[in-house]
C-alpha cells in the first residue's frame, strides 16, 4: 500500500486539496467486486472534513449529478480491478488502463464516466483499483478484500490528512 499512499499523495499535494468526492463502485452479489463499498463503509467511520463519500454500487452514472453538484477539487473512484497482483493490492489505474469490455459488473463504461466527469467538474477522475481474490456470485467478501478495504480507507484517510495540513 505504501506505492497507493505516494501515489495519492502526489495527485492530491499537487493541487492542493480542497473538496473530495470519493464513490465506492461495486456488486455487493459478486464476492469482491464489492471490495469499494467496503472501503466507503470505512470512511464512514472516519471523520472526514469536505469529503463526500458515495456508495454507486454497480451504477455509478446514477451518482454524476451529486458529483458535479458538490463542485469536488478532486475525485475519487474505487473498484476492484484485475491488475494482475496479489488479490488485495491496491493501486491507481490511468485511464489509458481501463479496458473496454461487453462483459463488466458495471451497468456503463468506467472509461466513459471517467472522461464525463473530468469534462462536467474540470476536475481529475482517479480510479483506485483493488485486485480480488474472488468474483463469484453469493459469496461475501474474502477476508483478504476486507483487509485490503481497511487497509485503503486508512491510506485515502491519511494522504486526505496530510494534504489538509499543507493547504
Amino acid at each position: 500500500m505504501n506505492v497507493l499512499k505516494e501515489q495519492l499523495r502526489r495527485l492530491l499535494q499537487k493541487d492542493a486539496r480542497g473538496r473530495v468526492v470519493i464513490v465506492g463502485i461495486g456488486n455487493p452479489l459478486r464476492g469482491d467486486d464489492a471490495v469499494g463499498l467496503a472501503v466507503i463503509d470505512h470512511l464512514e467511520q472516519k471523520s472526514l472534513e469536505d469529503v463526500l463519500l458515495l456508495r454507486a454500487e454497480s451504477a455509478p452514472e446514477n451518482f454524476t449529478g451529486p458529483i458535479r453538484e458538490y463542485e469536488p477539487t478532486h475525485l475519487l473512484l474505487v473498484d476492484s480491478a484485475g491488475l494482475n497482483l496479489a488479490p488485495g493490492a491496491a493501486r491507481v489505474i490511468s485511464t489509458d488502463e481501463i479496458m473496454e469490455s461487453r462483459i463488466s459488473t458495471h451497468t456503463s463504461s468506467l472509461k466513459v464516466l471517467i472522461t464525463f466527469l473530468e469534462l462536467t467538474t474540470g476536475t481529475r477522475v482517479t480510479l483506485i483499483g483493488v485486485q480480488p481474490l474472488s468474483m463469484e456470485f453469493g459469496e461475501g467478501l474474502s477476508s483478504v478484500a476486507k483487509a485490503a478495504a481497511k487497509e485503503v480507507a486508512d491510506v485515502i484517510f491519511d494522504v486526505l490528512e496530510g494534504c489538509r495540513g499543507t493547504s
